[in-house]
């Protein structure tokens, strides 16, 4: 099972194209895999025959795990993938292996061990990896190396991970002050992740609505995903948020004055959102503010020149954020089109994962709801994300003392403290409400 981003933790093969005594060249497709947020196929790489297939459509892989054996022309082959059920009288223990019992063609398939060093490392314990990080690096599964300038073993790391416990509050005995595995053994567990998760159990939550009609709907796919990622963040992100009502009534103007101009060459499906041009706008004062176009890196702080912005696409599975890359440099035409093709492939989960990994911050538009103002969760490691409410008409007072209605909308900027500061973030929400009742500042 491919490895197909950092937050994907398992597949589910949906369709297999092969069946096992198939001959197989480099490129054709093996099988099809679902996971949280997408669907793929997936091509073989090697040159042989389709041996068996251990995982069966509808089934559950972590990723490494071994879905199926390709083997050469010289390979036993078996078109049986379920081994042969054993003889009454045949004995439990297995045979020695100076004298090897025979064994049915499928029992041989399963022994079947490719000599690959690659075959080899897929196998690594799927349970000792974080799965919203790089499967294969433990330094990023369990933390840096040194905190402070003091130095953690690579076993206190991973036990600090898997107990919960904030390794900055325990003192070390090794030497030179060096965290080792004992310190961590005798550290209580922090209030931090694990505690925090903790709650009651299904069957506890289920005895409180006995006598109550339900119907009960499986936590998985996106939705699993969501609840594992909104958890991380509210848990571990010190967030603070700024809120301010941008007069919009020019920036309404010029968006009608350009689809009205766009009407006759390009119909209706060019229209351009009003949300287009906040996606345009965030951009272009993100780089203007690069303090805040950043994201957080544990023991450093990543700042970017160029903005990369998720804009979060309803499903009716959940919540997924595509990122559009190099947004200040892009027209509100191409940014239109870009979100409308994501928006479709998302639908019809056809994203890869380059499309939804990255970007430097986010915004989430609940204004077409009717939403008037709210707080997004930062998607980590995001340091940002601008909540976008919605239209209204309201009095204001104009410099003359007399009273006249405008369009105003309601934004709020979610913020990582441990990125930038109340000064930084009020910077930022103020340069982005002047270019918004000003367009002319971004869009030229």
């Amino acid at each position: 099972m491919p490895q197909l981003g950092e937050t994907v933790a398992e597949g589910k093969i949906t369709k297999w194209f092969k069946v096992a005594g198939d001959d197989v060249k480099p490129g054709d497709n093996l099988f099809e895999i679902e996971t949280d947020k997408t669907s793929m196929e997936v091509p073989s790489t090697v040159a042989g025959k389709l041996s068996a297939i251990n995982v069966q459509v509808g089934e559950v892989a972590k990723v490494g795990a071994v879905v199926a054996v390709i083997g050469s022309e010289g390979d036993v082959a078996a078109p049986v993938p379920a081994a042969a059920p054993p003889k009454a009288a045949q004995p439990v223990a297995p045979p020695p292996a100076a004298a090897p019992a025979k064994s049915s063609p499928a029992s041989a398939v399963r022994s079947y061990n490719p000599p690959r060093a690659s075959s080899q490392r897929a196998t690594v314990p799927f349970a000792q990896r974080d799965p919203f990080n790089a499967v294969m690096t433990p330094e990023r599964n369990f933390g840096p190396a040194q905190i402070g300038g003091v130095s953690i073993t690579p076993l206190a790391r991973r036990l600090a991970g898997e107990r919960g416990i904030d390794l900055s509050r325990v003192s070390g005995s090794g030497p030179h002050g060096r965290i080792v595995a004992r310190d961590v053994e005798q550290a209580a567990p922090s209030t931090g992740a694990s505690a925090l998760s903790a709650g009651p159990s299904a069957a506890q939550v289920k005895a409180l609505y006995a006598d109550v009609p339900h119907e009960e709907v499986r936590v998985e796919g996106i939705r699993a995903t969501i609840a594992r990622r909104l958890v991380e963040s509210k848990q571990q992100v010190p967030h603070f948020y700024l809120t301010t009502d941008l007069d919009i009534s020019r920036l309404t103007a010029v968006r009608q004055e350009v689809n009205a101009a766009q009407k006759g060459n390009q119909g209706d499906d060019a229209k351009l959102s009003l949300n287009d041009f906040i996606i345009k706008a965030w951009a272009v004062v993100l780089t203007r503010v690069p303090q805040a176009n950043a994201v957080w890196a544990q023991d450093r702080i990543l700042r970017f020149s160029r903005a990369d912005i998720g804009v979060a696409v309803a499903l009716d599975e959940g919540v997924i954020t595509p990122v559009i890359r190099d947004v200040q440099a892009k027209t509100v035409s191409a940014i239109s089109a870009e979100m409308r093709d994501f928006a479709a492939r998302a639908r019809d989960r056809k994203l890869a994962p380059g499309d939804y990994q990255g970007g430097s911050s986010a915004i989430s538009n609940l204004g077409m709801y009717g939403v008037r103002e709210f707080a997004a969760v930062i998607n980590p490691p995001h340091a940002t994300i601008l909540a976008v409410g919605a239209l209204r008409r309201a009095p204001v007072e104009a410099e003359d003392g007399s009273v006249r209605f405008t369009t105003l909308m309601t934004v709020t900027l979610s913020c990582d403290h441990r990125v930038l500061d109340g000064a930084v973030g009020a910077k930022l929400l103020q340069q982005f409400k002047a270019i918004v009742e000003t367009p002319i500042l971004f869009l030229v």
